[in-house]
C-alpha cells in the first residue's frame, strides 16, 4: 500500500516557478508509473504529466507541455512536477498519484498541494 505526500504547493506570481513533490512511502518510486493531475475550483479533475515505470517516458497535457517537467529521485524516493512561466490558469489543487490501472487512471493518490499563481 502506497502513501503519497504532497508539498511545495503556494502563493506565486505569474511568470515564476515552483516544484511540487511527492514523497512515496510503502513502496519504490521508481517501481511504479507515476502522474500528477490538477483541479481548479469548479472544474473536474484533470490529467497534467505522467512518468511510465519502465523506461521513464513522460507525457504532458498540451496546456503545460513546455512548461511543466515530471521527473523522479530514486534516492529520496520522491516524484517532482518543477512548474516555470507560471500563468493564472494553472491555479488549482495538484494531486499527486502512482500506479496505473488505465487510461490516465491510477491507484494511489495523495491529498492535493494547493497552488495559486495571482499578481
Amino acid at each position: 500500500q502506497l502513501q503519497l505526500v504532497e508539498s511545495g504547493g503556494g502563493l506565486v506570481q505569474p511568470g515564476t516557478s515552483l516544484r511540487l513533490s511527492c514523497a512515496v512511502s510503502g513502496g519504490t518510486v521508481s517501481d511504479v508509473s507515476m502522474a500528477w493531475f490538477r483541479q481548479a475550483p469548479g472544474k473536474e479533475r484533470e490529467f497534467v504529466a505522467d512518468m511510465s515505470k519502465i523506461t521513464g517516458d513522460t507525457w504532458y497535457d498540451d496546456s503545460v507541455k513546455g512548461r511543466f517537467t515530471i521527473s523522479r529521485d530514486h534516492a529520496k524516493n520522491t516524484a517532482y512536477l518543477q512548474m516555470i512561466r507560471l500563468k493564472p490558469e494553472d491555479t488549482a489543487v495538484y494531486y499527486c498519484a502512482a500506479e496505473r490501472t488505465g487510461w490516465r487512471t491510477y491507484r494511489y493518490w495523495g491529498q492535493g498541494t494547493q497552488v495559486t499563481v495571482s499578481s
